[in-house]
């Protein structure tokens, strides 16, 4: 079996994706996506009855349950991958969603720009399939829409961005311990509201 995976930007373009692989062969308990994106959130709930009905492939997407991943906050996501996410982060696996992914068979370097493509609210589709269908499987997610990851990699370091780091509980929970109310200036010697 092979990994094959791909960042897309809508909802429409791993709707898309999802059904293509299916309709390939794949089955769904070989695919899993990842996402954090609104757009997605609400297509998915939208479409939920709908899905459950459809069952099999076309119920994968209706079937997205919320899931916290420590790095990436809360996400919709289903599939194989999952349990893999949550488990190696809990069990304090070295380093958290990027060696998850890596184990899965992703490239290091993918790896990273695809954790922070879901943090920024990219969706992440990731399938298992024969080696002798890897090719197939890649052209299909390809002529889905799915994101060219060096692009994609160049536009955040663009912006200083060199590599996906884990958020820790001050940037998510609380914010900067320097924001909070009634902290004192020791520099200035005044008392901040």
């Amino acid at each position: 079996m092979r990994t094959v995976s791909a960042l897309f930007d809508t909802y429409d373009e791993v709707s898309a994706a999802v059904d293509r692989l299916a309709d390939m062969g794949v089955p769904s308990s070989e695919i899993a996506v990842i996402t954090q994106s609104r757009d997605a959130r609400t297509k998915i709930t939208e479409g939920a009855g709908i899905g459950a009905a459809i069952g099999g492939v076309g119920g994968l997407l209706a079937s997205l349950g919320m899931f916290a991943i420590p790095g990436l906050g809360s996400v919709l996501g289903v599939g194989w991958l999952i349990p893999l996410l949550i488990g190696a982060a809990a069990g304090g696996v070295a380093g958290g969603i990027i060696g998850s992914l890596t184990s899965a068979g992703i490239d290091e370097s993918d790896a990273h720009v695809y954790a922070e493509a879901v943090r920024r609210g990219g969706t992440l589709v990731v399938a298992r399939v024969h080696d002798d269908e890897a090719g197939r499987a890649n052209a299909i997610l390809l002529a889905c829409g799915a994101i060219d990851t060096n692009s994609r990699r160049s536009e955040y370091a663009a912006d200083g961005w060199d590599g996906f780091v884990a958020k820790d509980i001050w940037d998510e929970d609380i914010g900067n311990e320097d924001d909070q109310p009634g902290v004192v200036d020791k520099t200035a010697g005044r008392h901040v509201a």
